[in-house]
């Protein structure tokens, strides 16, 4: 007969005490790299997204809403490419990597759609979108 280590069983527990961590939630830089070394693909994330969000709010040229706003998901698509190729991202690990990936892709791609696509003189014009907007205005 096999002996098990007094305690320990292969069963899993009835509750939960802990929570996992997500898989590329570890440091992006060395442990001895300081604090916003270790997180540099967080803070790049953050930086475009801020730096959208300011060209919005600051307004200092034409188109500058449509422009901030395009870095603003641009900002997550970013963040999608990172989570995609680097094994650790720090912070910017959430969840698991296909569900990081897949919401940060999908939502950057419609912000970035959605500033292409604003009026007045959109820079993309997507023809079956105004006949069914019509459609259902009706």
């Amino acid at each position: 007969m096999r002996e098990r280590a007094a305690g320990r069983s292969r069963r899993p527990p009835t509750v939960t005490r802990d929570t996992a961590r997500p898989e590329g939630g570890g440091r992006a830089a060395p442990g001895d790299a300081p604090a916003p070394a270790r997180q540099w693909p967080l803070l790049t994330v953050l930086g475009l997204a801020t730096l959208g969000l300011l060209i919005v709010g600051a307004d200092p040229f034409e188109q500058a809403f449509r422009i901030g706003t395009m870095l603003v998901g641009s900002a997550l698509l970013t963040g999608a490419a990172l989570r995609r190729m680097l094994p650790s991202v720090g912070m910017l690990a959430v969840r698991s990597r296909f569900t990081d990936m897949v919401t940060y892709g999908v939502l950057g791609t419609v912000i970035v759609l959605l500033a292409l696509m604003v009026q007045p003189r959109p820079w993309l014009e997507v023809p079956f979108l105004e006949e069914a907007v019509r459609f259902t205005v009706r």
